[in-house]
């Protein structure tokens, strides 16, 4: 069974930082892609960033460009999502998802999982 598990959301205040990670188990693939999307009740789901396991290759949304990195370690299967100078339009529900992919691109071949989720509150 798949299991995706979110941590590090919270609250914090216009201008700071938060690391969230995901941790994935049971999946039996090597070639992935790894990403965070967020959500807002209202609004559709949006991609944040993205990573594959094979090459490291990263997408991000334009929003988040030079404020947000990912990473990953492969040997743990979790990957991090460390977000800098956070506004508030960054408040959201932030979602991990896990792919087949294949190659060393984002071109997806298999079916998507996800985690639950955590909340992440830009607030002062």
């Amino acid at each position: 069974q798949v299991q995706l598990v979110e941590s590090g959301g919270g609250l914090v205040q216009p201008g700071g930082s938060l690391r969230l990670s995901c941790a994935v188990s049971g999946y039996p693939f090597t070639n992935y892609a790894m990403s965070w999307y967020r959500h807002v009740p209202g609004k559709e789901r949006e991609l944040v960033a993205a990573i594959t396991s094979v090459a490291g290759n990263t997408k991000y949304a334009d929003t988040v460009k030079g404020r947000f990195t990912i990473s990953r370690e492969n040997g743990k299967r979790t990957v991090y999502l460390q977000m800098n100078n956070l506004k508030p339009e960054d408040t959201a529900k932030y979602l991990c998802n896990i792919v087949r992919t294949q190659g060393s691109g984002f071109l997806k071949i298999g079916e998507d999982y996800w985690g639950q989720g955590t909340q992440v509150t830009v607030s002062s």
